[in-house]
């Protein structure tokens, strides 16, 4: 047990702290406030608060637990809404009220609740970490699976089947004559990745339902990605898509940092909103944590991966999990403050000079990963975090070491954002590295998705060069051919990359649908130019019905768009022959 010495904002100086270790987690002061060692000097240990330290004196007692920052992991965690720290936010409503105070505590899992245990292994089994024991319907969209902890091998002497708390034994493993009781729950240090058996490429594509990302710039399961852009772009509603539509196990909604009435907002939706596929509510496949601006600055660092850590311990049960981190700029923030008050020696704009080592040591834990354990089983953990560059100034030091490591930018763009096209995000500056990884994938649905995507790109790159014309010459000026470009890169951009993410027809699209309207428009354009060079005017393709009916082409619902693109591409197959008689 140490005392205060000197307290400096969130950083806290503790003597008499000998036998302490780094990432130990203690309690300060009277308030019990939580803190982690980020530091040893001697006996004196500096102290990382995750909670205010106004009002602490030189003197109260700081007391070592012995453990490091850890999570729990078991049933209980869907749909659970959590602070960085993993203290549930509904239990401290309840016993707090809607003013959180200092030093509060609320089990991340209840204890109280009782959840059906359906054994898989039996008594005699030789087990080790990582085999599954049994599982517990935890939602009717998540069987959770209940796993040898680490550090556990041996004979199974007894497993028992029925309903249990989390905190109750449900399995005896004997090992070398010593005996270990397992309960539902275990818990993972939150700054140590869970180890796997060997790690995949990324393959299959992430569905998003999003048009531009699905077709034009997929990210691949087990894939990194991220999503910079200015205030006003629509980053948190681009992830907050994702997090509703992405056809994965589950979700993890990490808000770091941000305002707190973004939060509210995706907490109020999600009770509503309900799954594509079997109409459940969304929210028996996500889990929040928010930690949002008016939090503590610090516990943002510890937010990050505590997500993560929720992820990869999904991952081994053999499901896709989905990570969003909105944002990673505050993150790296709250590194730059308490870089500042440690005196260390600043990097590029005051940010710590290992914040990029901290940034790859986050999306280093994405990936699609074969895992331990019995039986075998293949999971994933895709990360997208979003980033906030002050200004939309890409070349900020977050954005520039993000990517660095991610392997999929979506660039989002304050003009399109300024002139309503949404999702904002720039085909000209956006990348994927995923498109080989994905190819097969997209080949068993839509045959020729590549150069299909290629050309819709193309078009669009050959647009941006002809706007310096026209804006000298005007478009009128422009030969018939080129003509015809733009008004197919119009409907490129207007009629398949903006989407609406409040239409109900509009807000989730299906990638048989996605492959079905750009190539309608491709038709279009080869149907368009066969007229052109029949000597009919522009204007007259211009001015054609067809133009219209392509425009409304998303306010089809995925079931009937098939049926309906098959009687426009017959009608534009008419107009062609009709037009060549004439």
């Amino acid at each position: 047990m140490g005392k205060i010495w000197r307290v400096s904002g969130p950083l806290v100086i503790a003597d008499e702290m000998r036998g302490s270790q780094v990432y130990e987690v203690v309690e300060i002061g009277e308030d019990a406030i939580v803190g982690e060692v980020i530091g040893l000097e001697g006996d004196k240990a500096v102290i990382q608060a995750h909670e205010e330290t106004l009002g602490l004196r030189t003197g109260e007692e700081v007391r070592a637990t012995g453990r490091i920052l850890s999570v729990e992991l078991g049933p209980g965690l869907m749909g659970a809404i959590y602070d960085g720290l993993q203290k549930s936010l509904l239990t401290l409503v309840d016993t707090s009220g809607s003013f959180i105070k200092r030093g509060v505590k609320a089990a991340a899992l209840p204890r109280d609740k009782k959840w059906q245990f359906e054994p898989v292994a039996k008594a005699g089994d030789e087990v080790k970490y990582g085999d599954i024991l049994g599982t517990v319907p935890e939602t009717a969209l998540v069987e959770h699976k209940i796993m040898v902890p680490l550090g556990v091998s041996g004979t199974l002497k007894e497993i028992k089947k029925g309903a249990f708390t989390v905190e109750e034994t449900i399995a005896v493993v004997e090992q070398d004559g010593k005996k270990r009781e397992l309960t539902l729950m275990q818990e993972w240090p939150v700054r140590k990745p869970r180890p796997y058996l060997r790690r995949q490429n990324p393959s299959g594509l992430l569905t998003t339902g999003m048009r531009i990302l699905d077709y034009m710039f997929p990210l691949a399961l087990g894939g990194k990605a991220a999503i910079p852009g200015g205030f006003g772009t629509g980053k948190t509603v681009t992830q907050q898509q994702l997090v509703r539509w992405a056809e994965t196990k589950l979700n993890i909604y990490v808000g770091c940092g941000e305002r707190g009435n973004e939060m509210a907002d995706v907490l109020y939706s999600f009770r509503e909103l309900k799954e594509p596929k079997t109409g459940r509510l969304l929210q028996e496949k996500e889990i929040f944590i928010a930690n949002t601006s008016n939090m503590p600055v610090v516990a943002r660092e510890a937010s990050i991966f505590v997500g993560v850590t929720m992820a990869e311990y999904f991952r081994d049960m053999g499901y896709d999990v989905l990570l969003v981190a909105d944002s990673t700029s505050r993150w790296a923030e709250a590194m730059r403050e308490m870089g500042g008050r440690l005196e260390e020696m600043p990097g590029e704009e005051g940010f710590p000079s290992y914040m990029g080592s901290r940034l790859s040591g986050f999306y280093e834990r994405a990936g699609m990963v074969d895992c331990l354990g019995s039986p075998d089983r293949t999971g994933s953990v895709t990360i997208a975090g979003a980033v906030s560059p002050p200004g939309a100034d890409f070349s900020e030091p977050v954005t520039q070491n993000t990517l660095r490591i991610v392997d999929a930018l979506f660039a989002l763009d304050v003009g399109l954002a300024n002139r309503r096209h949404f999702p904002a995000i720039s085909w000209l500056t956006s990348y994927s590295l995923y498109v080989d990884a994905v190819k097969d994938w997209w080949n068993k649905f839509d045959p020729g998705w590549e150069d299909t995507r290629a050309r819709g790109l193309r078009i669009l790159q050959q647009e941006a060069e002809l706007e310096e014309i026209v804006r000298l010459v005007g478009p009128e000026a422009l030969p018939e051919a080129d003509k015809l470009l733009l008004l197919t890169a119009r409907m490129i951009r207007e009629d398949f990359l903006q989407q609406s993410a409040f239409t109900d027809a509009d807000s989730y699209c299906t990638p048989n649908k996605a492959g079905l309207m750009l190539k309608t428009i491709l038709k279009f354009h080869d149907m368009a130019q066969e007229m052109l060079d029949s000597g009919v005017m522009f204007d007259t393709v211009r001015s054609s019905p067809i133009v219209y009916r392509i425009s409304r082409m998303k306010e089809i619902y995925n079931e009937e768009f098939t049926e309906k693109c098959k009687e426009l591409w017959a009608d534009m197959d008419e107009m062609l022959v009709a037009r060549k008689r004439t």
